[in-house]
């Protein structure tokens, strides 16, 4: 029998490509969600892309679960062979209080991982973010990002998101240390993640791209992050379930480092005809504005800085190189351009 994936947070956007690659490479896929409406938009989502959609219904199935409740967790993991754990928050705008973060990212991780080790479930996929590993600034001697790099969550420049994603990746860890030892932990970090969504139900990042489009901007702040394809993040997900270079790793799964302007270069390349803002704010405007606008006071501490980033543990264990970055953006635009969402 194929073996069951327990798939939390099945609507999101990283999430539907995963369930889209777990389903083609014949796991079935018991997703998560906040509302049983939301696995008919999953299951409408991924169907058109699958090579076989035959018997979907009964490959793809859904359950009930919220990330701040108890309820359901048990029964949801009877069955289950793998727990791939994507539920998490991502605001475009900071909260004024990052507890609204924290708390869910935090005790939705323990949550799902003390049901998993309850029902005896061995393997466990954890979507983390590049934010726990390069929310802070480089260390001294270190010539680029890598997974032995941690986000200082005391910094008072860390972003309340970059805090929460290493907070509960900590937590993580820690508890399969402290209390699951035969729980076979792999953690992707993925960077930035743009390419084509499944369907017109996006993340925030795909937000960015949309707001390009739209012309909002006249000019882009001085920052950047390290980038990477939605498929390939997906991908590293279902490569990771059997391989043992994986267990007990982190792996950091990025492209390459894009600004803003790459990002707004790479979309206009594709798009010529929209009205793509290319230039760069100066950073003291930015610091000006930051003053009255808590989103925009986020991000002074990131102005400038580029990250260099070592992703060859990704590049093994995908056995290739990652998908470019800059064409992942244009996708992403010529799919919200076609599905006039922008």
């Amino acid at each position: 029998m194929p073996k069951t994936v327990l798939l939390t947070g099945a609507s999101g956007y990283i999430a539907k490509h995963i369930a889209l690659q777990l389903l083609d490479a014949g796991y079935d896929v018991r997703g998560t969600v906040r509302t049983l409406a939301r696995g008919e938009e999953v299951t409408d989502a991924v169907r058109s892309h699958l090579r076989d959609a035959a018997n979907l219904e009964s490959r793809l199935t859904f359950v009930a679960l919220d990330l701040s409740s108890d309820d359901g967790w048990d029964d949801a993991m009877v069955g289950a062979d793998i727990l791939m754990h994507t539920a998490s928050p991502f605001p475009l705008v900071q909260p004024k209080d990052e507890d609204d973060l924290i708390r869910p990212a935090v005790d939705g991780a323990l949550r799902a991982l003390r049901a998993a080790a309850k029902a005896g479930i061995k393997r466990v996929v954890f979507t983390s973010s590049t934010a726990a590993i390069s929310g802070s600034s480089l260390p001294p001697g270190d010539s680029a990002f890598d997974e032995t790099n941690w986000t200082d969550p005391t910094d008072p420049d860390v972003s309340p998101y970059s805090r929460s994603k290493t907070l509960a990746e900590l937590a993580a860890w820690d508890f399969v240390r402290d209390h699951a030892l035969d729980m076979q932990l792999t953690v992707v970090n993925p960077g930035f993640v743009l390419g084509a969504p499944l369907d017109r139900n996006f993340g925030t990042s795909v937000q960015v791209i949309e707001r390009l489009l739209g012309g909002k901007d006249p000019m882009l702040p001085n920052i950047g992050f390290g980038t990477v394809d939605v498929r390939d993040v997906a991908e590293m997900h279902v490569a990771a379930i059997d391989n043992p270079q994986a267990f007990g790793q982190r792996i950091m799964t990025v492209d390459t480092f894009l600004s803003f302007q790459d990002i707004a270069f790479a979309v206009k390349a594709a798009h010529p005809d929209r009205k793509i803002a290319t230039r760069v704010a100066p950073d003291f405007l930015i610091k000006i504005l930051g003053r009255f606008d808590p989103a925009i006071k986020s991000i002074i501490p990131s102005l400038g800085r580029v990250d260099k980033i070592d992703n060859q543990r990704a590049i093994g264990t995908l056995g290739r190189g990652m998908r470019q970055a800059r064409k992942s953006a244009a996708e992403t635009a010529t799919y919200l351009i076609n599905q006039k969402v922008a």
